[in-house]
């Protein structure tokens, strides 16, 4: 479809002569996904929806309680630590952005009062500046009111470096100036095509800076409200036992005045997903459950009780493998895994290469995930025009074999192959959870026909995932040879969910293991084309660049893809529910009521 159409298209949907259903299907078919077709008519004035959730509820409260499962227990409360999608949900119950994103990729107003365009003035012609009206009358659960200040005081809170917050590749590039005590101004420093990621979404939580205030850079984990929030959402904070339980009341003075529904709200974590998943779908003991990385089977069979229902969504988010390039055994300047060491045996482009022909994506789509996730080798995979079309997957263990031998890797009189007296021998981590262990379980058999012996180690979920920087069993501290986990893409657009594969984002000591590159690995030209990605106003272009950083990591076998996950969620039949594949699950909680 050229430019020309594509414009004719935008001023039908002006004129009211085209819906905007009706566009995004038209996009669709020449295949420009649904989020890059509402930057196309955000940025032409065409007015977005307010409400993604038809809400019945003619008055806040009544609702009795909501509650919810998170088998990965939160174990934080500040958005701006949360490195965890379970830390993030628990923080948007009580923290809330300028927007989020619904389930079609349309961008929400939440605390902004309207959408930026070039219209009302919100977008600058050159793409260098943001103007975000705040929406007037909101207060924090204390009583003080919402104000540019604290949206600014947000910027210089996540963009220092001492505060080592897991957002500040949102805002450490950037400058917020205060227009009026309900207006700032974004600016980039070079014309910013994807400007939706400060103050939008996972990464844009604002934070009241009279509570924060004394807590910015070096002081920042000494916050009591780390763990007491104290935010403007549709709950207040009531009691948080880490690892455990959180509870919360409604906010009676939320700034959507027949919200929330609901009266109070616990999230009780721990657990597992199968769990989880028959305390809503077969006793119906809690009302929704999150992540459910079930075998599709035993889903099924549940759903059969009739109490609850599953909500899948499409995502961005991958299930894959991180092969360490760095030593995971040695310890220098107090971390190991640093970037100043070398992995003995996995920077070996061969021994990487071997490993990833030894992954058996189509049995553990076909047998364990079902709706769960499709094959894949690509870590991008939506929206479609950013995937590689390139990256192909294989199973193949003869040819694995051949490429260790003709690498020079013997196999020993114990079946591991090794070489300069270097084993090839690994641990291999993740979270508990049932489908993890057996595409674990898949992977070693693989592997132990071409010679690799791999040692089994789970992690407890809220451990794993937890931004605890004294526990070694931490996904983003990597102390192992290989991981595997899933990685949320925040946005429907993957310019943030790239930064892990630049060289300014590795997880490091000094910045807390919050960096988000947790592979440690990096190359100039990624990072050539992701800055240049950033400021590259054609579109077609830009996808390329992010195509060839994807590519970069994905052709050296650090970044092994396994699955392209749908989100997986169950809630009882009465539970009306906003699930989006580009937030958290609590994105719009407030709208949630019972039929």
């Amino acid at each position: 479809m050229i430019e020309q159409e594509i414009r004719g298209l935008v001023a039908d949907v002006k004129e009211g002569t085209l819906s905007r259903r009706s566009f995004m299907q038209r996009m669709a078919a020449v295949g420009i996904a649904a989020p890059l077709a509402t930057q196309i008519l955000i940025w032409n004035d065409v007015a977005m929806a307010n409400a993604t959730l038809p809400y019945k509820p003619t008055k806040a409260g009544g609702g009795g309680p909501l509650k919810m499962l998170l088998w990965q227990a939160p174990t934080l409360l500040n958005p701006h630590f949360a490195s965890g999608t379970k830390d993030q949900i628990a923080s948007r119950i009580f923290y809330e952005p300028l927007a989020g994103w619904d389930k079609d990729g349309n961008l929400i107003p939440q605390l902004a009062a309207e959408i930026p365009t070039k219209a009302n003035g919100g977008l600058s012609a050159d793409g260098k500046v943001v103007t975000w009206k705040i929406k007037q009358g909101v207060k924090w659960h204390d009583g003080k009111p919402l104000t540019a200040d604290d949206v600014v005081f947000t910027w210089e809170y996540a963009a220092d470096p001492a505060t080592a917050a897991y957002t500040t590749g949102s805002y450490k590039d950037i400058k917020v100036e205060k227009v009026d005590e309900h207006t700032v101004k974004v600016i980039f420093a070079e014309a910013t095509p994807f400007w939706a990621d400060p103050y939008v979404g996972v990464a844009g939580m604002i934070i009241p800076k009279h509570h924060f205030g004394e807590y910015k850079g070096a002081k920042s984990r000494e916050a009591p409200a780390n763990l007491k929030p104290v935010g403007t959402g549709p709950y207040k904070f009531a009691d948080f036992k880490p690892g455990d339980i959180l509870t919360g009341t409604r906010n009676e003075d939320y700034h959507v005045k027949i919200q929330p529904h609901f009266d109070t709200i616990e999230v009780k974590g721990g657990g597992d997903a199968v769990s989880a998943a028959r305390a809503v779908l077969q006793t119906g003991e809690y009302d929704y459950a999150w992540n459910l990385q079930v075998e599709d089977e035993v889903l099924k069979r549940m759903e059969t009780g009739g109490r609850g229902k599953i909500s899948a969504v499409a995502s961005g988010d991958i299930e894959f493998i991180i092969l360490n390039t760095t030593d995971p055994w040695t310890e220098v300047d107090g971390e190991r895994s640093s970037v100043k060491t070398k992995h003995p045996t996995l920077t070996d482009p061969a021994v990487r290469q071997a490993i990833n022909l030894l992954i058996d994506r189509d049995s553990v789509q076909k047998f364990i995930y079902g709706r769960g996730g499709t094959a894949t080798a690509s870590f991008v995979n939506e929206p479609k025009q950013f995937k590689s079309t390139k990256l192909k997957y294989e199973f193949n263990i003869d040819k694995a074999n051949k490429i260790l031998d003709d690498a020079g890797w013997k196999k020993g009189s114990d079946g591991i192959r090794e070489k300069d007296g270097k084993k090839l021998k690994y641990v291999y981590q993740t979270s508990i959870n049932a489908p993890r262990q057996k595409t674990q379980a898949i992977i070693k058999q693989a592997c132990q026909r071409a010679g690799i012996d791999l040692e089994l180690k789970s992690v407890t979920a809220s451990v794993f995932f937890s931004s605890d920087v004294a526990n070694p069993d931490t996904y983003t501290k990597l102390y192992v040879d290989m991981e595997m986990y899933t990685t949320t893409q925040p946005q429907p657009d993957p310019e943030r969910f790239l930064n892990q594969f630049v060289s300014w984002e590795i997880a490091t000591k000094e910045n807390k293991w919050l960096g988000r590159n947790v592979s440690r690995y990096s190359d100039p030209e990624a990072d050539k084309a992701y800055k240049a990605a950033q400021k590259e106003l054609d579109p077609a272009k830009r996808a390329a660049l992010l195509i060839k950083v994807n590519e970069i990591f994905c052709e050296a076998n650090v970044i092994l893809p396994i699955l392209s996950r749908t989100r997986i969620a169950a809630s009882l039949n009465n539970l009306s529910h906003d699930h989006s594949g580009w937030d958290v699950d609590s994105w719009n909680i407030a709208a949630w009521y019972r039929s």
